[in-house]
């Protein structure tokens, strides 16, 4: 058929509004792919564990499965992508793969979980021989980073020819940025609160700056927001550190909007997207070297790189942004060029675009 466009359902955790970094990136791809219903790509979704609770998985799951056949019926699927995390999301993807295998869908996998090789690694034989045949048996594999190629040419090393790299990426924000006219330094962490974001670690170095000093930090996101309200009171930090708790979609935009510095010292990631959007809002950023940071953060050029649980580096960062205005000016405007070209959604939408294309090509 001339003109016929590859048809591609993508399977997201949560779906339209998910509170995780996945359901976010889909949804500014839902975004884009509607203002473009014309084009060579028809893109239709469907969640896999669905918002609720986590007893309404299997339903959820079952309707997914159901979606794939009948759309395989009606010839309007030619590629499933499926996102994927640790934990429930690989069992459920893993059910997911076996059935479109059944079905002859080529599927692309697209590792997004931060905590992946520990899961995969630590898996029970069963489940790792799993995981390892729903790799091997992808169409393609997106990774977000360098050390996610490696790490899964290293567990499935017939996949390396397979594997694209396609980094996270974010609009440009809607809104501009608002200078402070007290002329503080505004410090926000975004994401979820406590011990794996390097939390703890983020306030024992905001106690080591000068209680008097022109300075004050927003610790937005859910999790240990109550234990971490009460260490931050311990250390009499309250009139400079504020908690919000989960922050929605237009609250985040004002609040990258209204900050200076974006600070995520987590002890692993895959490709934050808290730091892709303060990139893009022109934040200096303030990182770890974790997951596929160092990809996209380059030490004094697009960010600061301080070592994972070490509170008097992140307070030595902090220190330096205050004290030199101009070097945390030149990282900001360097970090902003750095995601307009290489981290904007709408590339990101058309790399995803080719990927399907190609893949629709090779399997019909």
């Amino acid at each position: 058929m001339p003109n016929r466009p590859t048809y591609v359902l993508i399977a997201t955790p949560l779906g339209v509004g998910g509170m995780g970094g996945i359901d976010r990136i889909m949804d500014e791809v839902r975004k884009v792919a509607r203002l473009n219903e014309a084009g060579s790509v028809n893109i239709s979704f469907g969640a896999t564990r669905g918002q609720g609770s986590i007893l309404l998985s299997p339903f959820h799951l079952i309707l997914f499965l159901t979606k794939m056949a009948l759309l395989k019926i009606l010839g309007r699927i030619d590629v499933l992508h499926v996102n994927l995390s640790s934990h429930g999301s690989t069992k459920r993807k893993i059910i997911v793969a076996r059935w479109s295998r059944l079905l002859g869908i080529p599927y692309v996998i697209h590792l997004h979980g931060s905590r992946f090789r520990q899961f995969w690694t630590e898996s029970t034989p069963r489940t790792a021989s799993a995981i390892a045949q729903m790799f091997a048996s992808a169409a393609r594999i997106v990774v977000l980073g360098n050390i996610w190629k490696a790490f899964v040419t290293e567990m499935v090393p017939a996949a390396r020819d397979r594997i694209v790299i396609i980094p996270n990426a974010t609009p440009i924000p809607r809104l501009s940025h608002i200078d402070d006219e007290a002329g503080s330094l505004r410090i926000l962490f975004l994401g979820r609160v406590g011990a794996r974001k390097g939390v703890p670690q983020l306030i024992e170095a905001l106690s080591m700056l000068p209680k008097d000093g022109n300075w004050r930090a927003t610790i937005a996101g859910d999790g240990d927001v109550e234990e971490t309200r009460q260490e931050i009171e311990r250390l009499d930090l309250a009139e400079h550190v504020t908690l919000p708790g989960w922050v929605g979609t237009e609250d985040v935009a004002e609040l990258l909007s209204r900050s200076d510095v974006l600070i995520l010292p987590s002890f692993d990631e895959n490709l934050p997207m808290s730091v892709i959007e303060g990139m893009a809002a022109g934040l200096a950023i303030i990182a770890t070297p974790v997951g596929a940071v160092e990809d996209i953060i380059i030490d004094r050029e697009t960010g600061l790189l301080v070592p994972t649980g070490d509170s008097k580096a992140i307070a030595e960062a902090i220190t330096l942004l205050v004290q030199q205005p101009i070097l945390r000016k030149s990282i900001a405007e360097n970090a902003k060029a750095f995601q307009r070209q290489n981290l904007d959604i709408g590339l990101y939408v058309k790399t995803l675009e080719n990927l399907w294309i190609s893949t629709g090509r090779q399997r019909a």
